[in-house]
């Protein structure tokens, strides 16, 4: 039987593939529905504008529950930006909740490079 994390994530994909945000692309890795990849496109208008920024998203059995980890694997100059690539923002910690799913993850990454 699938793990609620799994039945989640497979509803989060097929909503994302559904509506994909603009500037955004993500999907599982092939090997593993619990590990994705993900693709942020710089916003206009800003530093970033026309960077590719590439993510590292990876979910426990514990998701909705518990946010993913989530790094950026560019090496990136922001201030809510670790060397490693961890994001502080507060929807992945304190604020998390199981309402969010990957697009809103992703949406809420793309407005902190604004």
């Amino acid at each position: 039987m699938a793990s609620t994390a799994f039945r989640r994530l497979m509803r989060d994909f097929k909503k994302f593939e559904e509506e994909t945000p603009e500037g955004i692309n993500a999907t599982p890795t092939a090997e593993n529905l619990m590990e994705w990849e993900a693709v942020i496109i710089g916003p206009e208008e800003t530093i970033w504008e026309g960077g590719i920024f590439k993510l590292k998203m990876v979910f426990s059995e514990e998701y909705p529950n518990k946010a993913p980890d989530v790094r950026f694997v560019n090496k990136m100059f922001h201030p809510n930006i670790y060397n490693d690539g961890t994001i502080c923002i507060d929807i992945l910690s304190h604020h998390w909740s199981p309402i969010y799913d990957v697009s809103a993850i992703l949406t809420s990454l793309q407005s902190l490079l604004c």
